[in-house]
């Protein structure tokens, strides 16, 4: 399945304002600043049991997860609660697209109970995007869409969540040495930060991996390469590991996951060679001992748990700017 684009972006209404969020790529800074700048009062809400804030009250959302995520889907359905949104969840690898019913079918049903937006999660690259079109090509384009991770292409709100958990330590992206760990040819959320990184002015990120998990051209992202995981950490700011995506890989890339957690592992004596302030993220789900040592992901210049309250914050930036862009 390709990525869409029907001239223009199709994300953005007349008045620039987000109609979907499908991808980083391709959004203006003063967007991504205006999402994280507004996930800023909904930290306090996602730290702790507050009152419900009205802004999404009487909108259905519908989370159409045709791969499975309980991580992503329960904060996506956690961040619409609070923004007192109906929420629908919908388990679709095991429901009407297994009796042959198509994508679109599936989209124009939903559509017709009345929904306000849809949280896409899909195996193929572009699933996303082909929904936002047929909604616009259909007369509801009134629906909001947003990609909770589609193939290796996109994950935006992970993306956006990063950047804001690197706002809120380090302050100012343009003086940062940012780096990326790990399995980026199968990571979606790698191509996320890296293009939010650029947009936000980051003037140095790197990717570290072994050659066979880095997409070949990685460098025109905008990337300095290092397969020397010693070499790569020298001095950064930040530290953004990657799973391996053990269930997106054919054939042996890797020699064993022990011999992965060697050299590409995050240990405290590599991560010695960082600067001393610098902090260590992960999307998760973690793999102990492959990826990343214990002692690291339980240290005291791991944000990893915090990324997942700063995540509730910014979908509920996410949907309630859309919410209030209909």
């Amino acid at each position: 399945m390709s990525v869409m684009n029907t001239g223009g972006n199709p994300q953005l209404n007349r008045h620039g304002e987000l109609k979907h969020l499908l991808t980083i790529e391709g959004l203006p800074r003063d967007v991504l600043t205006r999402i994280l700048d507004t996930a800023a009062p909904f930290t306090e809400v996602a730290e702790r049991e507050v009152k419900k804030l009205p802004l999404l009250r009487g909108k259905s959302v519908f989370n159409l997860f045709f791969e499975n995520s309980t991580r992503t889907r329960t904060t996506f359905e956690i961040a619409a609660k609070r923004l007192s949104a109906d929420v629908i969840n919908l388990n679709i690898s095991t429901s009407s697209a297994n009796k042959g019913e198509t994508l679109l079918d599936t989209v124009d049903n939903l559509a017709a109970m009345q929904a306000d937006m849809f949280v896409v999660r899909h195996a193929s690259s572009g699933a996303p995007y082909l929904i936002a079109q047929h909604l616009a090509a259909t007369g509801s384009e009134h629906i909001h869409v947003v990609n909770a991770g589609d193939g290796r292409h996109a994950h935006p709100t992970q993306g956006l969540l990063d950047m804001y958990t690197i706002r809120h330590y380090k302050k100012d992206f343009t003086q940062l040495t940012v780096a990326i760990v790990g399995d980026v040819l199968h990571s979606r959320v790698a191509r996320s930060q890296i293009h939010a990184l650029n947009i936000l002015g980051v003037p140095e990120i790197r990717v570290i991996a072994p050659k066979t998990l880095l997409p070949t051209g990685v460098e025109r992202l905008g990337v300095r390469v290092f397969n020397d995981m010693r070499e790569g950490l020298r001095g950064v700011d930040v530290v953004m590991m990657l799973r391996l995506q053990n269930e997106r890989m054919q054939g042996a890339l890797l020699p064993s996951t022990q011999e992965f957690f060697k050299s590409w592992g995050l240990t405290p004596e590599k991560l010695a060679l960082a600067k001393p302030d610098a902090i260590v993220m992960h999307p998760g789900p973690m793999n102990r001992g492959v990826e990343i040592d214990s002692a690291v992901a339980d240290g005291g210049q791991a944000v990893i748990l915090p990324q997942v309250t700063f995540g509730i914050a910014v979908r509920m930036a996410v949907m309630a700017m859309l919410g209030g862009n209909s």
